[in-house]
C-alpha cells in the first residue's frame, strides 16, 4: 500500500483535530483556538492548545505537538497504518488500493484474528462449565476475583489433545497451526497446544487477542507456555497489557514493567492499573521503545530474587545505548523472595507504591551494580572499577547523555576512592573537643594565643571569598578565631561582619521575599569599600596554594567539602598543640606512664591533622590532572 502525501494530507484536512482530541481531553474555548490540560503530563492550569485552522495540537508545558496522525500514535498507541485507517474510516475515505499480494495477506490476518477471537471465547466458556472447577479453584487461591478474570479474559484450556481443534474446526486445521493453537509434526495429525492451563489471552495495543499464556493448574514444567511467534504475535516486540495500561500510564504519568502475567493481574486488581509485562524473554529494545513512547522513565520492578535482579541489570544495559536526554529507566527492589502479586496480596497496594515513591535512577543501578562485582582494596581493583564505568558510559549513542554519564561516574569514583577523612564538626563556645588532664600552662596559653596556621588561615579566607555561602555555616567559629597577624586577622574579622550583616540585612531581589544572595564578586566589592581591597585581591590571585577551594573554577562540592575540612583543621591544630604542649610540661615535671602515654596519643593526633592536611593537597592535585572533565 501506498500512502501518498496528497492522501495524507486531504485525510488531515477533513479531520476535526478538536473533536478528535475532546473525546478523551476536556477542551475550552480560547480565543481562535481550544485549551485544556494536557493529556500527556500532569497539570492544574491548562498549558495544552488545539488549533483547528492550522491542524496542529501543542503543549506549552511538555513541549508536546502534532497532527491527528500524531495524536493517534502517541496519545492512543496505534501504529501509523492503523491510525490513518481508524481516521480514514471516521473522514469516509477511500484506504488507497493495496496490491494483490498485500491485499491477500490483510485478508490472511483478519482470519487470523477472528480465529484467536474464538478461541478466546471459547477458552472463558469452559472455565465456567464443569470442567473448570480446578481452574476456578486456582483463581480462587491465588486471590483473583471473579469480576478481575472477566476483565482480564481468563479461561481455561480442558486437558484434551483435541477439543479446541473441534471447536474452532471452520476455521480449518492449517490457519490453527498458522496462530499457534495447534501443534503439527510431520507424519501426525495437528493437536491442541495448550491442555490442562488456565489461559490467559494476549492483546495487541487495539486489544485484539494474538496470543496465550497458559499457566500450569498443578505441578508440571513448563508452569507457563506462550504460544510461538506468529503472524500476529511477535513476542519480543509486544508487552503484555498494553493495551489497558497506554490510557492508564498516561494518565498517571507513569509506568511500572514488572515479570509475570499474574503481577500485573494482582497489581491491577490493587488499583495500579499502569503495569505491562514481558512475554518470557529479557526486555527488548523494540519494547523498550514501546514504554518510551507513553512515558519518559518507566519503572522496572522485577523480583526481588537473584533471576529478577539480573534481568533488572540486564535490561539497564541494554537500554543505555537508547539512552536521550529525558529519557531513562527507574528500578524498584523487592523485599527478598517477593514479587509483585505476593507484595499487594500481603500489605496492600501501599507497600507498592512506597517502594515506587523510592525507585532508584539507572546512574545509581548501574554504579551499584559495578561497585558491588568485586573489592576495591588495590590500585588494579580500581582501575578496573573505572575501566568498567567507561565501557558502559562508552555504549551510550547520544553524545551529551554519554557525556554526562561519563563526568558522574568519574566523579562517584573519585568521591569512592578518596582517603576518608573525619568528619567536620562545628566549634561550639563552652565545649572543647580535649580536655587538658593538667592545669593550663603559660605556654599553653601562648600556643593558644599564636598557634593559628597562618598559611592554612590565608588559604581558608581565600576559600571563604570564593565561596562565600559558606561563612554563614561556620561563623560561630570563626569568629572565635584569634589570628596573630594583624592585617590578616583584621580582614578575617571584616569577611565573617558582612557575611553577618549580609544575612540580616539584605534587601529582597525584585518580585521575590528571597535575599538577593552573596557572592564572591560582591563580597570583595564591598570588602573594598573598608579599605581591604589590596589584601583580598592578593589572596584571590595566589593560584600557588594548592587546595581545590581556592582555585578559580572546579568542583564546586568538592571545593566546600574540602574547605569544610581545612576549617576544621585550622581549629583543631592550635588546640591539639597547646595540649601537646601541656602533656610534655606535665612529663617533664613528673613522669608517669599516663603522662607519657598522653604525650604519644597527643604526637599521634598531630601526625593525623597532617594526614588530613596533605589529603587536601593531594585532592587538589588529583583534580588538575582530571582536567575539566573531572572537576
Amino acid at each position: 500500500m501506498s500512502l501518498s502525501p496528497a492522501f495524507l494530507d486531504e485525510l488531515r484536512a477533513r479531520t476535526s483535530l478538536s473533536a478528535l482530541i475532546g473525546k478523551t481531553t476536556k477542551l475550552q474555548k480560547a480565543g481562535r483556538e481550544m485549551r485544556g490540560c494536557c493529556p500527556f503530563h500532569n497539570e492544574k492550569t491548562p498549558s495544552f492548545y488545539v488549533n483547528d485552522d492550522k491542524g496542529f495540537y501543542h503543549c506549552f508545558g511538555c513541549s508536546a505537538h502534532g497532527d491527528a496522525i500524531r495524536w493517534m500514535t502517541d496519545q492512543r498507541g496505534l501504529p501509523f497504518i492503523d491510525a490513518v485507517k481508524e481516521l480514514a474510516q471516521a473522514a469516509g475515505l477511500e484506504m488507497p488500493a493495496m496490491d494483490r499480494q498485500s491485499a491477500a495477506k490483510a485478508e490472511r490476518a483478519k482470519g487470523l484474528h477472528e480465529a484467536m477471537e474464538e478461541a478466546a471465547n471459547w477458552f472463558v466458556e469452559q472455565l465456567h462449565g464443569l470442567g473448570g472447577v480446578d481452574a476456578r479453584k486456582l483463581l480462587e487461591r491465588r486471590g483473583i476475583t471473579a469480576e478481575t478474570a472477566r476483565r482480564f479474559g481468563m479461561g481455561y484450556a480442558p486437558d484434551s489433545r483435541g477439543k479446541l481443534k473441534a471447536a474452532l474446526k471452520e476455521f480449518g486445521e492449517p490457519m490453527l497451526v498458522e496462530t499457534g493453537m495447534l501443534i503439527q509434526v510431520e507424519g501426525k495429525e495437528p493437536y491442541d497446544r495448550f491442555r490442562g492451563r488456565l489461559m490467559i489471552p494476549i492483546r495487541d495495543q487495539r486489544g485484539r487477542v494474538i496470543a496465550f499464556g497458559g499457566r500450569i493448574l498443578d505441578q508440571g514444567e513448563p508452569k507457563y507456555l506462550n504460544s510461538p511467534d506468529t503472524p500476529l504475535f511477535d513476542k519480543g516486540r509486544t508487552l503484555y497489557n498494553l493495551d489497558r495500561a497506554a490510557p492508564a500510564a498516561r494518565k498517571a504519568n507513569r509506568l511500572l514493567v514488572v515479570e509475570g502475567y499474574m503481577d500485573v493481574i494482582a497489581l491491577a486488581q490493587a488499583g495500579i492499573a499502569e503495569a505491562v509485562a514481558p512475554l518470557g524473554t529479557a526486555l527488548t529494545e523494540h519494547q523498550l521503545e514501546r514504554l518510551w513512547r507513553m512515558v519518559e522513565v518507566p519503572v522496572l520492578c522485577f523480583d526481588g530474587d537473584a533471576a529478577g535482579q539480573k534481568a533488572a541489570i540486564r535490561a539497564a544495559h541494554r537500554a543505555l545505548p537508547l539512552l536521550q536526554p529525558g529519557r531513562s529507566l527507574r528500578f524498584v527492589t523487592l523485599p527478598e523472595g517477593q514479587d509483585p502479586d505476593d507484595l499487594v496480596k500481603a500489605k496492600g497496594a501501599g507497600a507498592m507504591e512506597a517502594l515506587l515513591r523510592d525507585a532508584q535512577p539507572l546512574v545509581d543501578r548501574l554504579w551499584q551494580n559495578e561497585v558491588a562485582a568485586e573489592p576495591l582494596d588495590t590500585p588494579e581493583q580500581r582501575a578496573g572499577l573505572k575501566r568498567r564505568l567507561n565501557e558502559l558510559a562508552g555504549t551510550i549513542a547520544d553524545p551529551g547523555v554519554k557525556h554526562e554519564y561519563l563526568a558522574e561516574f568519574r566523579r562517584r569514583a573519585d568521591e569512592q576512592m578518596r582517603p576518608q577523612r573525619a568528619p567536620f564538626q562545628p566549634f561550639k563556645r563552652g565545649k572543647q573537643p580535649w580536655r587538658p588532664p593538667v592545669p593550663v600552662t603559660e605556654d599553653a596559653k601562648k600556643v593558644r594565643a599564636t598557634g593559628i596556621d597562618r598559611v592554612l588561615a590565608k588559604a581558608v579566607l581565600a576559600g571563604l571569598i570564593r565561596h562565600p555561602a559558606e561563612i554563614a555555616r561556620h561563623v560561630e567559629v570563626l569568629g572565635s578565631l584569634k589570628l596573630a597577624d594583624g592585617a590578616l586577622g583584621r580582614l578575617f574579622e571584616a569577611v565573617v561582619d558582612v557575611a553577618l550583616e549580609d544575612t540580616h540585612r539584605a534587601p529582597p531581589r525584585p518580585g521575590t521575599q528571597e535575599a538577593a544572595a552573596l557572592d564572591s564578586a560582591r563580597l570583595v566589592t564591598i570588602l573594598a569599600r573598608s579599605g581591604f581591597e589590596g589584601i583580598a585581591s592578593d589572596l584571590l590571585r595566589a593560584d600557588t596554594m594548592p587546595y581545590t577551594f581556592t582555585q578559580k573554577s572546579g568542583d564546586e562540592e568538592r571545593a566546600r567539602a574540602d574547605l569544610d575540612e581545612a576549617i576544621a583543621i585550622l581549629i583543631a591544630r592550635p588546640e591539639v598543640d597547646a595540649q601537646l604542649a601541656e602533656a610534655t610540661s606535665a612529663m617533664m615535671a613528673r613522669f608517669t606512664d599516663e603522662a607519657f602515654e598522653r604525650q604519644v596519643s597527643l604526637v599521634k593526633e598531630k601526625q593525623a591533622l597532617d594526614a588530613r592536611l596533605a589529603n587536601l593537597v593531594q585532592a587538589n592535585e588529583d583534580a588538575r590532572s582530571l582536567g575539566p572533565e573531572g572537576n
